[in-house]
């Protein structure tokens, strides 16, 4: 071969190396861009993911946050990745600076790992709700609204006014994407469960139901929710049940009154127009007024026999009762707790 040919030979590979050696770069360039250049915005953003949302879902919630800054590059990524094909549901945050191969693969990965739940000392419905937050995928409204559903809760035998008496103080654990509609599942498993054949026995030979007991229990907590009273207070309640007497409970009223903070019931507070208000209706109210532990129910059920009929708080402010089986014994009782009610300056 000529020296010229050789000259022209080597002219071409060096050509050929340059051509792919920028193609090389080119292709280089595009990689870091499609995956590794950062696409997300300069702040933590947050993007929810409903159950069977769909890629174009995701990419119209991008764009409408303005969480990432290409939304070319993360649709090519994404479909390289396969992402468009399987979307999960989930709550996350995306960091700032991530690029779109990070941003896909943690989307890809879900989030089904599990969540502890601890709550204790809640009243109404609604600081449950509350308390529950956004701890888990479904909206908290999700469950506010089975926790009003009739129908629903007819299903379990249940109503809007009692439903809280499925939820027990404790610690809990469930995954995090579960649904609202399995989360009230779990916590039906865990009151049927609770509610064995033995303490149905017990309810029955009370005369009063499950869901009953629950709301005596929450009356009862109110009262004193130190244990070594709770089974003596119940007897009080239960002694007026069986004799056809209205309860008579103060923290009803409070209740009613939707103001927990009142330390000393008055006269007025008695002609409040509520189905809570034992001193107007007779019987046992609709549902709990606070949601009860369950040593409290077992307290209601193990209630101490005796005779007492009344019981009034004890002038020492203890939280603790004087109980007494007649009404004069009530008065005397009850003349000494308004005396110190009085002394201390406590009107309302």
């Amino acid at each position: 071969m000529s020296k010229k040919k050789i000259r022209s030979s080597k002219s071409k590979a060096k050509k050929i190396y340059i051509s792919v050696s920028i193609v090389f770069f080119i292709l280089l360039a595009i990689v870091i861009a499609l995956f590794s250049h950062p696409n997300s915005v300069d702040r933590s953003s947050f993007l929810i993911i409903p159950k069977e949302a769909t890629f174009q879902q995701v990419r119209d919630t991008l764009k409408m946050n303005d969480i990432i800054r290409n939304q070319l590059t993360f649709n090519i990524a994404a479909k390289i990745l396969k992402y468009d094909q399987r979307v999960l549901p989930g709550k996350y945050i995306i960091q700032p600076g991530q690029g779109n191969y990070k941003i896909i693969r943690f989307l890809q990965r879900g989030q089904h790992y599990p969540v502890k739940f601890t709550f204790n000392n809640l009243r109404t419905k609604e600081q449950f709700i509350e308390k529950v937050g956004y701890r888990f995928l479904f909206d908290p409204d999700d469950l506010r609204k089975l926790l009003h559903d009739e129908r629903f809760l007819a299903k379990y035998g249940l109503t809007p006014e009692n439903s809280i008496a499925i939820f027990f103080p404790d610690t809990y654990e469930f995954y995090f994407d579960i649904t609202a509609e399995d989360f009230f599942n779990k916590f039906y498993g865990y009151y049927s469960q609770f509610w064995n054949d033995e303490r149905k026995a017990l309810a029955n030979e009370i005369g009063i139901s499950p869901q009953d007991v629950s709301t005596i229990a929450s009356i009862v907590e109110e009262e004193n929710f130190k244990g070594n009273e709770k089974a003596v207070i119940a007897g009080v309640y239960i002694n007026r049940i069986k004799q056809g007497w209205k309860l008579e409970a103060d923290p009803t009223l409070k209740f009613a009154a939707d103001n927990f903070n009142i330390r000393r019931v008055t006269d007025d507070m008695k002609n409040i127009d509520s189905p809570y208000n034992t001193y107007r209706y007779t019987g046992i109210p609709p549902g709990p007024i606070r949601i009860p532990e369950k040593s409290t129910l077992d307290s209601v059920l193990h209630y101490t026999r005796h005779n007492y009929l009344f019981m009034c708080a004890k002038e020492d402010f203890s939280g603790r009762h004087n109980f007494a089986c007649t009404l004069d014994e009530h008065n005397y009782n009850a003349r000494k707790y308004r005396n110190a009610l009085n002394k201390a300056k406590i009107y309302k």
